[in-house]
């Protein structure tokens, strides 16, 4: 007894078993997806014209004959030619080495160059196209940063200074008061001493000379605005203010007073 749905006939058209005899043990064909019988389920046998689907074959490198791992869809000469670049130990890949040692610093880029190309900003090295700073998108010229370091070093050279200053100032500020201090003593002294016993008069100009004495001399701007307001006061018939001078010498109102 027969059983027709159980077994499939061959697909290839020459075989003796089309029509005739069921395979009961049929394989698919994984390249066209058909059936064949044992004798033509290969590739060659039954002239797939998908075969080149799964006709998967791995470069040689043609220096150290050694084989290349590749990507599905890559092409074989890039994968060959990366394998030269980094991991043939042949002789003639390691003097390309030597000679190609500049590599790129790019992010993805693995170009080499035979002379060193030098970004003046960032002083990296990079291959002949990514020399320019647009594209290697350099960080080694910001604006932003250098007015940053710039601010920190005025504010730095600042900062020292103050303190520096602020350090050589307070002790001449010390010697200064004690000075101020020792030097009031004496003139409370001498103010007293020469007082004695004259009276409140007589100390007064005393201590109006003094004063002079101790202001710095006038300029001849300010002697000559000192001459105009005596003069106006003496054309308005006011009194003069009374302006000891440095060449009078202060005597007792005693020895002054005439009576004519």
């Amino acid at each position: 007894m027969e059983f027709p749905h159980l077994g499939k006939h061959c697909s290839e058209k020459t075989c003796n078993r089309l029509g005739f005899i069921l395979d009961f043990l049929p394989m698919k064909c994984d390249a066209c997806e058909e059936t064949f019988c044992k004798d033509h389920v290969r590739y060659e046998l039954h002239e797939c014209q998908s075969s080149y689907k799964k006709d998967i074959q791995v470069p040689v490198c043609p220096l150290c004959n050694q084989p290349v791992p590749w990507k599905r869809g890559e092409a074989p000469d890039i994968a060959v030619g990366d394998h030269i670049d980094r991991d043939c130990q042949s002789d003639p890949a390691k003097q390309k080495r030597k000679v190609f040692g500049n590599q790129c610093t790019m992010k993805g880029c693995k170009k080499k160059e035979v002379v060193p190309v030098i970004c003046d900003q960032c002083r990296m090295n990079f291959c002949l196209r990514h020399r320019h700073v647009i594209d290697h998108s350099c960080k080694g010229n910001n604006p932003a940063d250098k007015a940053r370091e710039a601010a920190l070093a005025r504010a730095s050279s600042t900062t020292s200074n103050f303190f520096t200053k602020r350090a050589g100032t307070s002790k001449p500020n010390t010697s200064s008061s004690t000075s101020t201090t020792r030097t009031s003593q004496p003139r409370a002294f001498a103010a007293a001493t020469v007082q004695g016993n004259l009276s409140e008069d007589e100390a007064l100009a005393r201590a109006l000379q003094a004063s002079l004495q101790d202001q710095p001399p006038l300029t001849a701007q300010q002697q000559e605005e000192a001459d105009r307001m005596l003069a106006l006061a003496l054309s308005r018939g006011e009194q003069p203010p009374i302006r000891p001078t440095t060449d009078a010498t202060p005597s007792s109102s005693s020895h002054n007073c005439r009576l004519s």
